[in-house]
């Protein structure tokens, strides 16, 4: 049996799951997310206790039950509490500028560079160099942060550009004086 497959996973209150022709619908205060059953998999739902279910012991079937049940995990928790990434811009002038659905990142190029906001995600400024992803969507979060620190990832040598909140970069030395 699948370690983090056979955990339960408890609805807070408040949050609904069902399955409709194949999608996990869960519907909680901050909105709604589907998604598509894998083959084999099901759920058996015990008041505010479910738990996922596999049709047979096959290799795949073992590994589908430990995903699904972290893929809903994510949504129980991104439509009750949801999640957020945060960023923080490093170097001198390096600044971001939130507008309605852009956010001009002034990182270093010639121009600012214009970044459009995907419509399931909320970005706040906290000062002019730190921003906060906010969704209920945990991989919409993360892939919206990710692209955001790809527009100038902190630089090894002097560590200006933009990173994630609490991360580390190594600083290398700089060329030698013969």
């Amino acid at each position: 049996m699948s370690r983090i497959g056979k955990l339960p996973v408890v609805l807070p209150a408040g949050v609904t799951a069902r399955i409709e022709g194949g999608l996990i619908r869960v519907v909680g205060p901050k909105g709604e997310l589907t998604q598509r059953l894998l083959e084999g998999i099901g759920l058996d739902v015990d008041g505010d206790s479910v738990t996922i279910t596999r049709s047979d012991d096959s290799r795949g079937q073992r590994a589908f039950h430990g995903l699904s049940r972290a893929l809903f995990a994510n949504m129980v928790k991104g439509v009750s509490q949801g999640f957020q990434r945060r960023l923080e811009i490093q170097g001198v002038g390096y600044k971001a500028d939130l507008q309605e659905h852009t956010l001009l990142l002034t990182v270093g190029y010639s121009q600012p560079v214009a970044f459009a906001i995907p419509p399931d995600i909320t970005i706040r400024m906290e000062g002019g160099t730190k921003i906060v992803v906010e969704g209920i969507d945990k991989q919409k979060v993360g892939l919206a942060a990710a692209r955001l620190r790809a527009v100038r990832p902190p630089d090894h040598y002097k560590g200006k550009g933009i990173r994630y909140e609490g991360e580390t970069v190594r600083i290398k030395a700089g060329k030698s004086a013969a």
